[in-house]
């Protein structure tokens, strides 16, 4: 079956560190934990973007053309991410249960980076699943190993992506940078630190229903477990509707 081509953003956030994290801290604690700061990304990220998948440690996500109006508005959903993946980093740490175990004492070692450029992908189908094709695609998830300094949270665009949002780099606090890939040559890159344009006045948690106003809109059933969650209020280390020591439909914790 022959696809179809489209033209849009594409956009990888991947959690740094996560191979020495996961790979030095207990299985029961580690992987549940990067498991809950993914899922916090992609409910932030859709809508308005399009999510491709969980790949490992990253997310990928699209925005066709006329997905995110206007174009620069992506950079608050991306700073609406990070800011909502440090929250998540907090209340782990800051749990009222606190826990000695590696991993809840290391959480705050993860950060997480953004690339996201802007081209020309196939959409296809292969085993009944959808997936996107092209050298743009191979590009973006390219640009992920990059010269820029580890250690901090960055959003790294390529010039053409910068071209699609209109952006001003100098007013947006962009730094140029070449990026060099083989069969794909030198890619124009800017760089900023992530959480820049977000508000400084980010919930440190989801409210909970006593918080917020009498009426409350209900999650739709698609959405990502972790968005109901953060409705409801309740914990890293609580899952709604889990079979656990009280029953089928109580909540249940993490193993220690």
């Amino acid at each position: 079956m022959i696809g179809h081509a489209e033209h849009g953003a594409l956009v990888l956030a991947d959690i740094s560190g996560f191979t020495a994290f996961v790979t030095a801290t207990e299985l029961e604690h580690g992987p549940p934990i990067v498991a809950e700061l993914l899922e916090t990304v992609v409910g932030c990220l859709s809508p308005p973007l399009e999510i491709q998948g969980v790949e490992g440690d990253a997310v990928f996500a699209l925005a066709p053309d006329r997905a995110v109006v206007p174009p620069a508005r992506l950079l608050d959903v991306l700073d609406g991410a990070f800011v909502a993946f440090r929250a998540r980093q907090r209340d782990i740490q800051e749990a009222g249960d606190p826990c000695p175990c590696q991993a809840c004492q290391n959480v705050a070692t993860l950060d997480l980076k953004i690339v996201v450029h802007h081209g020309r992908f196939l959409r296809q189908v292969i085993g009944g699943r959808g997936q996107v094709a092209g050298a743009d695609v191979i590009l973006a998830h390219r640009l992920l190993k990059n010269g820029v300094a580890p250690g901090r949270a960055y959003l790294l665009l390529t010039e053409t992506a910068v071209r699609w949002a209109g952006l001003d780099p100098t007013r947006a606090g962009l730094s140029a940078r070449t990026e060099h890939y083989e069969h794909l040559g030198d890619v124009r890159c800017f760089v900023r630190a992530l959480g820049h344009g977000a508000s400084d006045r980010a919930p440190r948690r989801p409210p909970t229903w006593a918080e917020r106003p009498a009426v409350v809109p209900v999650a739709p059933a698609h959405e990502p477990r972790v968005a109901r969650n953060a409705l409801s209020g309740t914990g890293w280390r609580h899952r709604q509707g889990a079979v656990g020591a009280g029953g089928r439909g109580q909540p249940a914790r993490w193993p220690r």
